[in-house]
């Protein structure tokens, strides 16, 4: 699924990385546990959280993460849009929950990471 794609399924706004829109992501994980993130995503994946501290993008950048998506109406600071403007990750704000982004892209194609092959 192009991140595009992500953003108007979302109805959601980019913070941050427009130009990266036609970019592919081939899953997606919901998390709000980094240590979770570190253990189980791989790149090319986005990832949805309602966390909104610098963390998130020091762990993105680790993982080769290209785009996040922050959820429940959470926008990060100006400080964290630019450090993922450096990076190049895009990031997308959304109003939906969690549970509800999650719904919306599986339905529409862009299923979760496997874990231990389940």
């Amino acid at each position: 699924m192009l991140i595009k794609d992500v953003k108007e399924l979302l109805d959601g706004e980019f913070l941050t990385g427009q130009e990266y829109s036609m970019c592919e992501v081939n899953g997606a994980f919901g998390c709000d546990l980094m240590s979770d993130v570190l253990a189980y995503v791989e790149d090319k994946t986005l990832l949805l959280t309602g966390l909104t501290n610098p963390q998130v993008i020091r762990t993105a950048e680790m993982l080769d993460i290209n785009a996040i998506v922050f959820v429940r109406g959470k926008v990060p600071s100006e400080e964290v849009i630019a450090m993922a403007k450096d990076i190049g990750i895009a990031l997308i704000a959304t109003k939906h929950t969690m549970y509800t982004s999650c719904g919306i892209l599986y339905n529409n194609g862009l299923k979760g990471i496997l874990i231990g092959g389940i």
